[in-house]
């Protein structure tokens, strides 16, 4: 009478750890960096919105009357601060109200331009918003430092 097998052999249970550790050899490092390349979406997204606002606020200003005396325009229930040719003044009050950027991004003014960066990445990990003196508004994006 033949006695049944009851399990694995030591040879299969081998065979199934030398697999499962080349398959996480070539698995982990395409996870391990995630968190750099959410904040560069981010940086990229934010840039983005900025661009976008800025447009829509000026399409705005031109629409209301193009009124150089303004210094704010209301834009869905929210006043947004701009300046004499019709764009998002650089500070969380312009730009910062116009795209949303408030709630998920730190600032830091520098001179006629304003940074934003995601909460809790680094300051070099950012895009600026500056608007030009001859109309215009100019977003440099920058991720790399994320």
């Amino acid at each position: 009478m033949k006695k049944q097998q009851a399990g694995f052999t030591l040879i299969e249970l081998v065979m199934v750890i030398v697999i499962l550790g080349i398959l996480s050899a070539f698995a982990l490092p395409r996870f391990a960096n995630l968190s750099t390349d959410a904040n560069e979406a981010v940086v990229d997204a934010g840039a983005g919105a900025a661009k976008s606002a800025a447009a829509i606020v000026h399409s705005a200003w031109l629409a209301a009357g193009s009124s150089s005396g303004q210094s704010s325009l209301t834009l869905e229930g929210e006043s947004v601060a701009i300046t004499t040719n019709g764009y998002p003044t650089a500070a969380t009050t312009g730009i910062g109200v116009a795209a949303g950027l408030n709630t998920d991004f730190s600032s830091a003014v520098s001179g006629a331009a304003i940074s934003f960066f995601p909460t809790g990445a680094s300051s070099a990990c950012a895009f600026s918003y500056q608007v030009n003196a001859s109309g215009g508004v100019t977003v440099t994006n920058s991720p790399s430092g994320c």
